[in-house]
């Protein structure tokens, strides 16, 4: 099966092994949660996906813009981990994995926009 360009990055790769890890998390999450923090965590977990695969066809700035995008999703992320923790939806394991894979592919989006940089 033919891929496009995008596919084959391992950041766009390793954001969907977090978002496939983020409904599995989320599935445990009370059910008045359901259009609340689920949704959000969510919603910016794909975010982060479609602004690289969206911004992986254009011209080298205008993927580092829709990089910058992805990141600002994944501090929504981040935020979501924190109040799940908070709440106690989820555990300190669970937290530190969640903000480890972040750290990951936010690394990822770094050097990425400074190889487009180049």
């Amino acid at each position: 099966m033919e891929q496009f360009n995008f596919e084959k990055l391992e950041v766009y790769q390793k954001t969907l092994n977090f978002v496939d890890l983020v409904y599995e998390i989320t599935k445990s999450f009370p059910r008045e949660e359901l259009y609340g923090l689920t949704s959000q965590f969510r919603r910016a977990s794909i975010s982060i996906a479609l602004n690289i695969a969206e911004g992986s066809g254009g011209s080298k700035k205008e993927f580092s813009r829709y990089l910058i995008i992805a990141s600002n999703s994944l501090k929504e992320c981040l935020v979501c981990i924190t109040i799940a923790k908070r709440q106690k939806y989820i555990d300190s394991d669970t937290e530190k994995d969640l903000r480890y894979f972040l750290t990951e592919i936010s690394k990822m989006i770094s050097g990425l926009r400074k190889y487009l940089r180049q």
